[in-house]
């Protein structure tokens, strides 16, 4: 399946179900959003991450990258200069085929990507659901605030994680302090077993790193920015 989006270069990368606030204040942004509340809904841009370059000004030279997310409008605050504030929910993923520059924003053909469990996801989800369990424990010995409020004893409250294998292996993507580089490699995860077996060694490896020089991340799940819908 191939659609045409309006593209939006974003320096971090967007999951399928999280919550994004966007404050657009560029013109070709403020056009974007005129544009999209001019459609019927369901109102769609795609967010893809920028891999070289950056995203500063009208003529600013990047390099993006080859999978990103699809992301739904859902709130619109239209300011009195013209700015915008939005907030978008991620939904499917896509790969970018062909970029179309004809416009003040990038539009792009894409082709909408299946979303497979891959093969018996099950036992590897239950070791990245004991390990992510662990790394929330560990965030909070750390003193980071792990989203869940903490009872008389210092302890954290257990939070409810999906059954289903790939939103689970989605929610763990975006709750892991990574760069933007391991990010953006597990958004391309061709299936949820794959996505939750490279999760299962970056959650061994951070659990390492905690437990012997503990930091303070602030993860995008750790705010609660997260939503499986």
């Amino acid at each position: 399946m191939t659609d045409r989006l309006a593209l939006f270069p974003l320096g971090t990368v967007l999951f399928p179900g999280l919550v994004l606030p966007l404050h657009l204040f560029e013109d070709r942004y403020r056009l974007l959003v005129r544009d999209l509340l001019e459609r019927p809904e369901p109102r769609r841009l795609g967010v893809v991450g920028i891999e070289l370059g950056h995203e500063v000004g009208e003529g600013a030279a990047r390099r993006l990258a080859d999978v990103g997310c699809v992301a739904e409008l859902r709130e619109v605050t239209p300011h009195p200069d013209g700015r915008y504030d939005i907030v978008a929910v991620g939904g499917d993923r896509f790969r970018l085929k062909e970029i179309d520059r004809g416009r003040p924003y990038l539009r792009g053909d894409v082709e909408i990507l299946p979303e497979e469990p891959g093969a018996e996801p099950g036992p590897l989800a239950r070791r990245v659901r004991q390990q992510f369990h662990l790394y929330r424990h560990r965030l909070a010995a750390a003193g980071a605030d792990p989203g869940d409020p903490a009872d008389g004893r210092g302890e954290i409250e257990p939070i409810t994680l999906p059954d289903d294998p790939v939103r689970l292996s989605y929610l763990i993507a975006a709750s892991i302090v990574l760069d933007g580089h391991e990010k953006q490699r597990l958004l391309e995860a061709e299936d949820a077993t794959l996505r939750l077996r490279a999760e299962r060694d970056l959650l061994a490896r951070e659990n390492r790193l905690l437990d012997v020089l503990p930091t303070v991340p602030a993860g995008q799940f750790l705010d609660g920015s997260f939503t499986p819908n």
